[in-house]
C-alpha cells in the first residue's frame, strides 16, 4: 500500500511537471521580442477568428467566437497594449459565433457572418453602420431543415453584393446589397475528392476588382477562380506553383496580382501574372509559434496577421503580427 501511494505521488509529480512544459514554452515564446512588429490588446474573450483594419477610423475590427465584434482603436504610445472595446452583441442571435467579417467602405458598413460552428444549424449575414453600429440587415442563409453547414468567411463586390462560402457542404451564397438572398454558388471543383479534406472546405475569399472571386479549399489546399462576369459564376482551379496551400484560412488581396494567405504557416505570399489562370508562392513568413493566424489585413501598407487564441488570465492577450515577406 505504501509503495502503491508513493508511485501514485511521484506520477502525479511527473505529470504536473510534464504539463508544465508546453506552458513554459508558452511563456517563453511570448515573453521573447518578436522579429516584427505587433499590435497588443487586451480582451474579454479567448478566440478572434476575423480582423481587420479600418483605415478612416483608425482601428482595428475584430470578429468575437463567442458571437459580437469589437473594435481597437490605435491610440497611445508604441508598444502600449491597446484595449478592445465591444461595439455589437445581437442577442437574437447568442449562441452563434462571428466569424469573417469585410469593410464594405463605400456603403459606409460591415458585412459580418454569424454561424454555428459546433452545430452547423444555423448561418447568416448582417451588416452593420460603421459610424453608428446600427444593425442594416440579417440575412439567414441556413437553418436547423437545411443540410449542415458552416457560413464561414464574406468578401463584397464594387455593387455591394456579398458572398459567403459555406466551411462544411462547400457552397457560397450571394447576398445582394440590401441584404436578399440571391441565389447558392456550387461547383464540383469546390468539393476535395478524398472525404476528409472536406471536413473543412472553402473558407476564405476575396473580390478582384477585375470580376472575379477568388477562393481557397482549406485542407485540400486547393485555390480557385470564380468567374461572376459571364453570370455562369464558372468555377477554375488555379494552378499553384509552390502549392497547394494546405492549412490556408483568411484571404487579403494586396494588390491585383498579390495576394496573402493566412494559416499555417502563418501567412503565404501569392502571385500571378495571368490574371489568376496560374500563381507562384513567392514567399513565405513564419509568425509566433504558439499563435494560429486565421486572417490578413493591410494597414499603412503593410500586412498584418490576426490571431486565433488570446493569452493570459484573466484578461487575454490577442495579436496582430506584421507579416514581413
Amino acid at each position: 500500500m505504501a509503495l502503491s501511494r508513493l508511485c501514485s505521488s511521484r506520477f502525479l509529480v511527473f505529470l504536473v511537471i510534464l504539463s508544465a512544459i508546453p506552458i513554459g514554452i508558452i511563456i517563453s515564446l511570448e515573453l521573447a521580442k518578436p522579429p516584427t512588429h505587433v499590435y497588443h490588446y487586451h480582451s474579454t474573450g479567448w478566440f478572434r477568428e476575423c480582423g481587420k483594419w479600418d483605415e478612416q477610423n483608425r482601428r482595428f475590427i475584430v470578429a468575437f467566437f463567442e458571437g459580437g465584434i469589437g473594435q481597437i482603436p490605435v491610440t497611445g504610445a508604441e508598444g502600449e497594449v491597446l484595449e478592445e472595446i465591444p461595439v455589437v452583441k445581437d442577442v437574437d442571435l447568442s449562441g452563434n459565433a462571428t466569424l469573417g467579417i469585410v469593410i464594405d467602405r463605400p456603403r459606409n458598413r460591415l458585412l459580418a457572418v454569424h454561424g454555428d460552428p459546433m452545430g452547423n444549424r444555423y448561418g447568416a449575414l448582417a451588416a452593420y453602420d460603421l459610424s453608428t453600429w446600427k444593425r442594416l440587415f440579417l440575412t439567414q442563409l441556413s437553418g436547423p431543415s437545411d443540410e449542415k453547414s458552416l457560413a464561414d468567411d464574406v468578401a463584397v463586390d464594387a455593387e455591394g453584393n456579398a458572398y459567403v462560402t459555406d466551411a462544411k457542404a462547400s457552397k457560397i451564397w450571394k447576398v445582394g446589397a440590401e441584404g436578399k438572398l440571391i441565389s447558392v454558388i456550387r461547383n464540383p471543383l469546390f468539393v476535395a475528392k478524398e472525404w476528409y479534406k472536406n471536413l473543412v472546405a472553402l473558407n476564405g475569399i476575396v473580390y478582384h476588382p477585375d470580376g472575379y472571386l477568388i477562393v481557397i479549399h482549406t485542407l485540400s489546399g486547393n485555390l480557385l477562380k470564380i468567374d461572376l462576369s459571364s453570370g455562369k459564376d464558372e468555377a477554375k482551379l488555379i494552378k499553384v506553383e509552390g502549392g497547394p496551400l494546405t492549412f490556408g484560412d483568411g484571404l487579403e488581396l494586396l494588390s491585383p496580382t498579390k495576394l496573402v494567405v493566412a494559416g499555417n504557416p502563418s501567412g503565404r505570399l501569392v502571385e500571378s501574372s495571368d490574371g489568376w489562370e496560374t500563381a507562384s508562392v513567392v514567399a513565405t513568413f513564419w509568425g509566433p509559434k504558439h499563435r494560429l493566424a486565421t486572417a490578413a489585413t493591410l494597414k499603412d501598407g503593410k500586412v498584418y496577421l490576426n490571431h486565433l487564441v488570446g493569452i493570459g488570465y484573466p484578461k487575454r492577450k490577442h495579436a496582430f503580427v506584421e507579416a514581413q515577406f
